[in-house]
């Protein structure tokens, strides 16, 4: 299974080096944080997707009744979703932007939940402290929010979760 991940790694970052000169002359980008971006980009847009077929399609806009627990469609569509995106967005990370980190892979998976975990954590509360007590309008809160998470992400995955272990000569 882990040789599948390699094989996709090395063809998704093909794909991406392929578009890579016009960010890395014109907006002076380093290739991981290219790759980073372009990681998370794609992950992004396969959350949606996913959740705009799970909420439209097979949910068809209607509750998830569990017998004990009703899940709103929206929070349902969400609660399906996030996992599947959660677990892409690690694989990508792993096998395409910060593919020389030496951490064994159980360790980065633990790391990149906790990593996870926080972000959610800033994003609830930064969006409760702009919306709820500042009063600012939630969308261009959400999106300020978003890039302080993926600011705060950037720098956790490089130095935490995938950190690369230095070898003195």
């Amino acid at each position: 299974m882990k040789n599948l991940f390699v094989q996709f790694g090395n063809l998704t970052s093909r794909i991406f080096d392929f578009f890579y000169p016009p960010f890395g002359k014109y907006l002076k980008m380093n290739i991981r944080l290219y790759r980073y971006a372009m990681s998370g980009s794609v992950n992004v847009v396969f959350g949606w997707i996913l959740f705009y077929v799970i909420y439209n399609f097979i949910l068809d806009h209607k509750n998830l009744d569990l017998g004990f627990f009703t899940f709103s469609s929206h929070i349902a569509s969400l609660a399906i979703t996030s996992p599947i995106a959660l677990f892409s967005g690690f694989i990508l990370q792993k096998y395409v932007t910060f593919t020389e980190s030496e951490l064994r892979g159980k360790t980065q998976l633990i790391r990149y939940l906790i990593v996870f975990a926080i972000n959610a954590t800033i994003n609830y509360a930064g969006l409760k402290l702009l919306v709820d007590y500042y009063g600012y309008d939630g969308t261009p809160s959400q999106m300020f929010m978003t890039i302080v998470c993926i600011l705060f992400s950037y720098i956790s995955q490089h130095f935490f979760t995938f950190k690369t272990i230095n070898k003195k000569e």
